[in-house]
């Protein structure tokens, strides 16, 4: 792990049931990174004030991380889409100074795919070229470090064992970090019946600057369940048993961020959601 332990911090969600269960946190200070997926703040949507001051705070206090979610790297005929997106990214980093800036590995539009989940991209000389070449194009823009987030979403053994270094040989040309999600990881555990020592072995742990906690979800049958990374409920006890392990073998994290979907947090979910902030803490500040 680093000299100093990583920066804990939140994911933040504009809708009422996130600012409700994570108040407590943000007014007692112990929140100590914010990160912002700023393109889904972008006109037409409109930000609340109160998530606005949290952003404008944390920006001035160089602890704003930038989480893109819609650049869709590794789409193909979708230059208008992009170019337009990074217009937009222009002005946001005049607006605000973000530590470094992240997206997500994989494809999130293509054609008339209006709205869907990133998923996976052969890893070949084609689709290796379309990404380096985007991830220039976002860094030139952004002036801060580029990341990719790893993904649980593969259709068969080969993008599993093929994503690591497909996301190495992306980030290489720009030196970029890699922001390592462990839910995604233990979704692959489950899916593909991995272990998490061999899966962390196909990564370059090198270059993880970030790591990203959250619970997810079941699908299927019980013969059959496939679990997703959907944010939408509490962290598994075993990700906060594995953290030491992970951070042991990543030595350059400097921010873990617990992550929440806004809109699946019921009253009752409001302290459980907290504890596991406090359990996070806890087991980063114990490692220190």
């Amino acid at each position: 792990m680093a000299a100093s332990p990583p920066l804990v911090g939140l994911s933040l969600m504009l809708e009422d049931d996130f600012l409700r269960a994570a108040y407590p946190l943000f007014a007692a200070g112990e929140v100590e990174v914010l990160e912002w997926s700023f393109d889904t703040g972008w006109p037409p949507t409109r930000v609340p004030s109160w998530a606005d001051e949290l952003i404008t705070a944390y920006s001035d206090n160089d602890r704003l991380l930038g989480h893109g979610v819609h650049y869709s790297a590794l789409s193909a005929g979708t230059q208008l889409q992009q170019h337009a997106w990074l217009d937009q990214l222009a002005v946001e980093v005049q607006q605000r100074r973000y530590r470094h800036i992240s997206e997500h590995f994989g494809f999130a539009s293509a054609r008339n795919f209006h709205q869907s989940a990133p998923l996976p991209v052969p890893l070949n000389e084609t689709t290796l070229a379309l990404g380096r070449e985007r991830l220039q194009r976002l860094a030139q823009i952004a002036r801060a470090p580029i990341g990719l987030e790893n993904l649980a979403f593969a259709f068969s053994m080969r993008d599993v064992e093929d994503q690591g270094r497909f996301l190495d040989a992306l980030l290489e040309p720009i030196d970029g970090f890699l922001l390592l999600d462990v839910h995604n990881l233990y979704c692959q555990t489950i899916n593909f019946d991995r272990s998490l020592d061999d899966l962390l072995a196909t990564y370059p742990l090198h270059r993880v600057h970030e790591l990203h906690l959250s619970g997810g979800s079941w699908s299927g049958s019980e013969a059959s369940r496939i679990r997703r990374d959907t944010h939408d409920g509490p962290v598994p006890v075993e990700l906060f048993d594995w953290l030491p392990r992970v951070l042991e073998r990543c030595p350059n994290v400097e921010a873990i961020i617990l992550e929440r979907m806004g809109g699946t947090l019921l009253p009752d979910d409001d302290e459980p959601f907290r504890r596991d902030f406090h359990r996070l803490k806890e087991v980063v500040h114990a490692l220190a």
